[in-house]
């Protein structure tokens, strides 16, 4: 199965320029993870909450996923195309990849 991959790079300059359209950001990792950092643009939805919230997802839309390094947002990805979501597109190299090129600030 073909999953759709984007580079964070190209992600981003996508999200701050506003191209994405109406697309939709989801961050399937936990919530102690999406508290340290995380884009304000994307919604969390945790790994393991994906099979009883697909009902919040689109499926007429592009649903770009992120995770930490871009395994499990993967897998996701996998998961949503197997229950007919034909438009969702893992952002390689997860939220590691996106706070290099977006600068994050740790504490």
């Amino acid at each position: 199965m073909e999953i759709a991959r984007i580079y964070p790079q190209i992600f981003l300059d996508a999200v701050n320029n506003k191209t994405l359209g109406n697309s939709v950001i989801i961050d399937v990792r936990e919530p102690h993870e999406w508290d340290y950092y995380h884009m304000e643009e994307a919604k969390l939805i945790p790994m393991g909450q994906v099979p009883h919230r697909m009902g919040e997802l689109p499926v007429d839309e592009d649903i770009y996923l992120v995770c930490a390094h871009g395994v499990r947002s993967m897998r996701v990805a996998e998961y949503l195309k197997e229950n007919g979501f034909d438009r969702v597109i893992n952002v390689d190299g997860g939220m590691a990849a996106i706070a290099m090129f977006r600068g994050f600030q740790y504490d």
